[in-house]
């Protein structure tokens, strides 16, 4: 464990982007959760794949909920201070370069991956959002200025209320990040269209220079 996190971390292959995905997993996930997704969104790059450390009777997230869509905000803050710190922590230990932190979140692990966007700007060099709601509004708004987003939301979602992911993103322009927003018709799980998505939106800002850039 790496800052009191249970995690998995592959290294980059030899050729590998310079970018390492950050893996955030939905509640129930675990650290090796979304190991497959991201070496197919960005092959040969370096993950690291922390495990939440609430229980919700018995399943992993990143942080406590009250009810169904209703975020235990103290927590959440505390939460994201640690997960802040423990990304710090591991990109010394593995000597990973701390400014090429891309997240890639599903639901819970989205949440959390948008509360570092918002309290702990610099942290994140980027950020996949998959199926995310609005977590919290920050008491100040952040400098996001030029960090690339791409968000994944589902007209059909049961779990996210309609008007979040719009509102997020708002949000996040609104801080100056350059946010491309992806819909698809369906609901909370994740479609082929999404992974087709992530992996183009990767790959395209990878290609220009190594690190994540603005896209409109």
């Amino acid at each position: 464990m790496t800052g009191g996190f249970v995690h998995r971390f592959v290294p980059a292959a030899p050729d590998g982007p310079a970018c390492t995905l950050v893996l955030l997993h939905g509640t129930g996930g675990d650290e090796g959760a979304l190991i497959p997704l991201g070496q197919a969104l960005l092959p040969g790059a370096a993950l690291l794949s922390p495990r939440g450390k609430v229980l919700e009777r018995g399943m992993p997230r990143f942080f406590r909920r009250l009810a169904e869509g209703v975020f235990d905000l103290e927590d959440l803050r505390a939460r994201t201070e640690e997960l802040a710190e423990f990304l710090t922590a591991a990109a010394a230990s593995y000597a990973l370069d701390p400014a090429r932190l891309v997240a890639v979140g599903f639901s819970n692990g989205a949440n959390i991956a948008a509360s570092l966007l918002l309290l702990r700007p610099g942290v994140l060099a980027g950020a996949v959002l998959l199926r995310p709601m609005v977590p919290l509004v920050p008491e100040r708004q952040p400098d996001l200025s030029g960090v690339p987003v791409l968000l994944a939301a589902g007209r059909g979602d049961p779990l996210v209320p309609p008007d979040h992911p719009d509102r997020l993103a708002q949000m996040l322009r609104a801080a100056g990040a350059e946010v491309t927003v992806h819909w698809e018709a369906g609901g909370h799980a994740l479609a082929a269209g999404d992974v087709t998505a992530a992996r183009a939106w990767l790959a395209a800002a990878t290609a220009r220079g190594g690190t994540p850039g603005p896209r409109g």
